[in-house]
């Protein structure tokens, strides 16, 4: 096996990625090599990584019909709150007129960033409003008047003409966030308290989450938005080389990157195996470079900056356009949906017609899920909008997670095989359901990435990967009051 039970400390060590977790430690242990030099990481880059799973991934379902554009045809829902940080702060009035393209919301703070109208109308309403989390966020509502009359767009520069304060401004200005995960604000990200020691641009191609599918579509239709994308991040890297990381169930985006970025001296792609949390942070940090990170670490500490395809291509808009962030790729997709594919939506539009468009429901849904069936989260209600980080819409016609009947910790050890953080997740969530922090603490429970790995492969059926995160939530907010 390729890790080794150490018996003084109760925890294991991973040989390959020269972290070790022990119960003495209480965080990653003293001492462990987290980054690598660039030839060691090189040499290191396996092009995936320890533990994972492989589950069914339901992508034939949409990834061969093309990207179709929506036009919203009700009141658009713009919520002020659409990503990490302070909300943003409403600039428009109730009975204002509004175009596509205009500023309605400025940042709220220096993690923050601007909203921006994606149809021509009215303003409606300013108030509350349910989004997917089930939460009322403070929203501006604009009725749609059907014209789509536009801003005129700054003028911009050539690229090569830009100096990197330009670009980063244009980017915070289009009110860029963090497209896969959980909406940070982008410019923070490109903006490294040492731009010089930046070494790799990694864009996430990996899309491993089952029923996904928006990033492939991406890559077939539009592959040099991708590639313009990340040339602007090499401008703000002059160090950098980038890496373009597809997982190997790809072949036809492989080979239509690598063919045109084949006389890029700075961009490479590279093919990852495919398995199940690839397109993770720290799993593709370790599967291109080598190099490992933990909790308490940014990208930016081992060299990396990591953005996804929509992101990438979000910020081609805004610096080869002078377009602010106001579409996304969404997947509609699942059994119970009558034609699955993907659609580019305008932030704010409503999820029921993004059902429609898909020819409504076959069979009535049993479960749907924002997101995918691993890091999605189950809605009671499609009237909610389309938001930044908005990625998929899963409509299932069977729930197997409520049919499923927890029972004893057989001691198995398959979690402890599938974790990607090489953690001890039946541990990890005894400690969280008897509220014992200290021990919970002890074993690294913040080291765990909530990808679902443990809880897929429990042959106990145990709701290992909530009982975690519920855990690691109590002890953000705690840390944050401090």
């Amino acid at each position: 096996r390729e890790w080794a039970v150490n018996r003084k400390t109760q925890g294991f060590c991973d040989g390959d990625s020269r972290t070790s977790y022990g119960r003495q430690s209480g965080s990653l242990a003293v001492g462990c090599k987290l980054t690598m030099n660039k030839k060691e990481g090189q040499r290191m880059a396996k092009l995936t990584f320890k533990g994972g799973i492989h589950p069914y991934d339901g992508k034939e379902l949409s990834k061969d019909k093309p990207i179709k554009a929506v036009l919203p045809k009700g009141d658009l829902v713009y919520p002020l709150s659409q990503h990490i940080g302070a909300p943003a702060r409403p600039i428009v009035e109730k009975g204002e007129h509004v175009l596509t393209g205009q500023k309605i919301a400025e940042a709220g703070g220096f993690v923050s960033a601007p909203v921006y109208a994606t149809v021509s109308g009215t303003v409606k309403a300013i108030e509350p409003r349910r989004v997917v989390t089930g939460d009322n966020v403070m929203s501006i509502i604009v009725e749609n008047d059907g014209l789509y009359e536009e801003v005129d767009y700054p003028e911009v520069k050539p690229l090569e003409e830009m100096t990197r304060e330009e670009i980063i401004e244009r980017i915070k200005e289009a009110g860029i966030v963090g497209m896969g995960g959980a909406g940070f604000p982008t410019f923070i990200k490109l903006s490294p308290k040492e731009p010089e020691k930046i070494e790799y641009v990694i864009a996430n191609c990996a899309e491993c989450e089952p029923y996904l599918t928006s990033d492939y579509r991406r890559m077939l239709e539009e592959p040099e938005k991708l590639v313009d994308g990340i040339r602007v991040y090499l401008k703000l890297f002059e160090n950098a080389r980038a890496i373009l990381a597809v997982e190997d169930n790809k072949p036809d985006c492989i080979e239509l990157l690598k063919n045109l970025t084949k006389d890029e001296v700075r961009i490479s792609v590279k093919a990852l195996r495919t398995k199940y949390p690839q397109g993770a942070e720290r799993q593709i940090i370790y599967a291109t470079t080598g190099r490992s990170i933990n909790s308490s670490m940014l990208p930016a500490d081992a060299g990396c900056v990591v953005n996804n395809v929509d992101t990438i291509v979000a910020v081609y808009h805004a610096v080869y356009e002078g377009k602010p962030l106001m579409n996304r790729i969404v997947t509609v997709t699942g059994d119970a949906v009558a034609d699955p594919r993907n659609f580019i939506v305008r932030i704010g539009t409503n999820y029921h017609e993004l059902i429609e468009e898909a020819g409504g429901f076959k069979q009535e849904p049993v479960k749907i899920i924002s997101g995918g069936p691993m890091m999605g989260f189950g809605i009671f209600d499609l009237n909610v909008p389309t938001t930044k980080t908005a990625s998929a819409l899963l409509c299932l016609t069977e729930d197997d997670v409520s049919r499923m009947e927890p029972s004893a910790c057989i001691n198995c050890g398959r979690c402890v095989e599938a974790c990607p953080s090489r953690l001890v997740p039946s541990k990890l969530a005894d400690f969280a359901e008897h509220y014992d922090e200290e021990e919970f603490l002890s074993y690294d429970g913040m080291e765990c990435c909530e990808c679902g790995c443990c809880s897929f492969v429990c042959p106990a059926k145990r709701s290992l990967t909530q009982s975690i995160k519920s855990m690691r939530k109590m002890q953000l907010a705690r840390k944050k009051k401090k």
